[in-house]
């Protein structure tokens, strides 16, 4: 019944004296289901108020921590082709053992005596230079010589000069004498005959005089001579000065031509000689690149040029390795919307791809077979696929990574962001709120010190 009445029928009727009412109203189970809803209430009540660490997912693969550790082609630097393999796939190599051995396919070095001919022009050029450097050495000593030469002829020849200009001061000064001797005689002459007109003196006297005037007048046209013929031999003294420059000046000049001309030659010869020993250096260079060696020590993934006789081309891959000593770390990818919650340094959960794994995202503590991880790297532009790419180290602090683990295998990632509420998550969630903005201590830490 309803029981909407006031008239309650159980308070005025005893309803156990009733078959009915004995199987009805005795029955307890009831009870219990209320109790056990009740309980439930309270129990889902305190559940909301425990704490939940918000989180963000991502999904992973296994890298390494160092470029230097991944997984790497082995290339050629040099065309070549496939002579013999000295390894098979799977090996493990150390660092510098041979892998293959490859020849060459270009006809400019087909020759087996390449580099000792090669030797052999660096030697004959270089004896070149030597014979250069003695040419230019003896052309050295002839211009000292000749330049020697041109100062003793040259002050020998002013010397001549200075002498020259002396006989022609003294040639100067005979005539002067002469001169006046002249005109002595003249006088001498003009007053006998002035006397022998007036019959003072006897014509024998004036004939002395007259031939004594003669005599004197025959003295100056010898000294007149006698100083031409002196100043004409200062003349050729410096005819002699000037023809001494040019001449020497000419040899100078051509032995210098010459040097310079062998100086010429022999930095010619010098820059042969460099180039020479630059291909000597590139021709033994490239008969090591023959043998295609291992770059590190690790394991031999993949050869991805095989066969025997087979032509490649220079940088062509031939070879896979991978290093043997390499730092696990993980490379997940966060969407934009959840990157300034990502921070250097914050914890993260991993799960890897076939160990079993019991995850409660909200409790991290709880979880079964997670491993610990930090962020080290977060990749400043985003990757093809839209999201940023975070890269996560082994946590010192955590248990220890499995040994199995091989790079390229999957994993989970769970980022550990604030502790909230239970009933602050949920509303979270159904609102589509993202987590709280949150910042490691050590970030805050650092902030401030910067700010002061």
């Amino acid at each position: 019944m309803l029981n909407i009445s006031h008239n309650q029928i159980n308070k005025k009727v005893d309803l156990n004296k009733f078959k009915s009412g004995k199987k009805i109203m005795n029955r307890e189970y009831y009870k219990y289901f209320n109790r056990f809803l009740l309980t439930a209430a309270i129990i889902l009540l305190i559940v909301l108020f425990l704490p939940w660490t918000q989180n963000i997912t991502g999904q992973g693969i296994v890298t390494t921590l160092k470029p230097n550790q991944r997984p790497q082609a082995i290339q050629s630097q040099i065309p070549g082709r496939i002579e013999e393999w000295f390894v098979q796939e799977g090996v493990f190599v150390n660092k510098g053992d041979t892998i293959l051995r490859i020849s060459e396919v270009k006809s400019d070095y087909f020759d087996d005596k390449l580099v000792e001919r090669t030797n052999d022009q660096i030697v004959a050029k270089s004896q070149s230079v030597v014979a250069y450097n003695s040419k230019v050495e003896a052309l050295n000593r002839q211009i000292s010589a000749l330049l020697n030469e041109q100062s003793l002829k040259l002050e020998q020849t002013r010397n001549k000069l200075l002498q020259a200009n002396l006989k022609v001061k003294s040639d100067s000064i005979d005539l002067e004498a002469s001169k006046t001797n002249l005109k002595i005689a003249e006088t001498q002459f003009n007053r006998i005959k002035t006397l022998q007109t007036e019959g003072l003196k006897a014509v024998k006297d004036v004939e002395e005089k007259r031939l004594k005037l003669q005599e004197t007048q025959a003295k100056l046209v010898s000294q007149e001579n006698k100083y031409l013929a002196s100043k004409n031999n200062v003349i050729n003294a410096e005819i002699e000065l000037s023809r001494i420059k040019a001449s020497y000046g000419d040899k100078i000049s051509k032995a210098q031509s010459d040097m310079f001309t062998a100086q010429s030659s022999q930095y010619d010869t010098e820059a042969q000689v460099t180039k020479l020993e630059n291909a000597y250096s590139n021709y033994k260079r490239r008969n090591s690149l023959l043998f295609v060696t291992a770059p590190q020590s690790g394991y031999i993934n993949r050869a991805l040029t095989g066969g025997i006789g087979i032509t490649f081309k220079e940088g062509q891959e031939l070879v896979s390795i991978m290093p043997s000593q390499i730092d696990l770390a993980v490379e997940t990818f966060v969407r934009p919307i959840d990157l300034p919650l990502i921070h250097k340094g914050e914890k993260v959960r991993i799960q890897f791809d076939g160990w079993p794994a019991i995850i409660f995202s909200g409790w991290p503590n709880v979880s079964y077979g997670t491993y610990g991880a930090k962020v080290v790297a977060i990749e400043r532009y985003i990757s093809s696929n839209g999201k940023y790419r975070v890269l996560l180290a082994p946590d010192s602090e955590d248990h220890t990574w499995p040994d199995a683990i091989r790079v390229g295998s999957g994993a989970k990632t769970i980022a550990l962001l604030e502790d909230v509420p239970i009933w602050f998550e949920l509303w979270r969630q159904i609102n589509s709120f993202p987590p709280n903005y949150y910042e490691p201590q050590t970030n805050k830490t650092a902030s401030k010190k910067d700010k002061k």
